[in-house]
């Protein structure tokens, strides 16, 4: 990326990005895992996991961090599957008095801690319940260029994220920052965008 000294930081989550859930279950293609993969039988939604994740989020002009529930699990269960080497993995503090806090307000539990985490670098984070409220408290609190995207967990990330991803990805880290396009028919309920450009 032209005038970055370092590739910016995506964030992933991965129930909802990367193992949709929602819609009826007959709605969801599944994929072959291998017998000895770890959490084959702990989660049955592994299957959801389109391989082919692995090969549009290596061709992003980022690295990579898990930003999920999953902790090193998965670095064990889905990197595997999506053929990536072991990635960071953000390490999610012990619960305060001041996520009871962000709580009523709104704000979601990782938000904080993924600023921490980027340390001034630019950042995408990708998750599917990420608000307005996020998006204004990473634009509050974060020097750098950051994008938040919302992906319908309904669906997980599809080819129009990926765009919307690298699109954004690929733009100089210092320009201005705006609403970027919606992606057409990933409005969640209540018509809120998916994703804007924060800075």
């Amino acid at each position: 990326m032209t005038g970055c000294a370092r590739l910016p930081l995506l964030f992933l989550d991965v129930d909802g990005p990367l193992i949709p859930f929602g819609a009826e279950p007959q709605r969801y293609p599944t994929y072959a895992l291998g017998p000895d993969l770890c959490g084959v039988d702990a989660n049955p939604l592994l299957n959801r996991i389109d391989p082919q994740h692995g090969v549009k989020l290596t061709a992003l002009p980022c690295e990579v961090v898990w930003a999920t529930t999953w902790r090193d699990e998965a670095n064990e269960c889905i990197a595997p599957l999506l053929g990536l080497q072991q990635l960071a993995v953000v390490v999610w503090p012990e619960p305060s008095d001041v996520d009871a806090q962000d709580e009523r307000d709104g704000l979601h539990w990782k938000t904080r801690t993924l600023v921490d985490w980027a340390a001034g670098r630019p950042f995408a984070w990708v998750d599917d319940e990420v608000t307005d409220t996020d998006r204004a408290w990473v634009a509050a609190h974060h020097g750098a260029h950051a994008l938040v995207h919302r992906v319908d967990a309904r669906l997980g990330l599809t080819d129009d994220d990926y765009a919307a991803l690298a699109s954004w990805l690929r733009q100089p880290c210092g320009s201005e920052v705006r609403r970027s396009p919606m992606v057409t028919g990933q409005y969640p309920e209540g018509g809120e965008p998916l994703s804007e450009q924060l800075e």
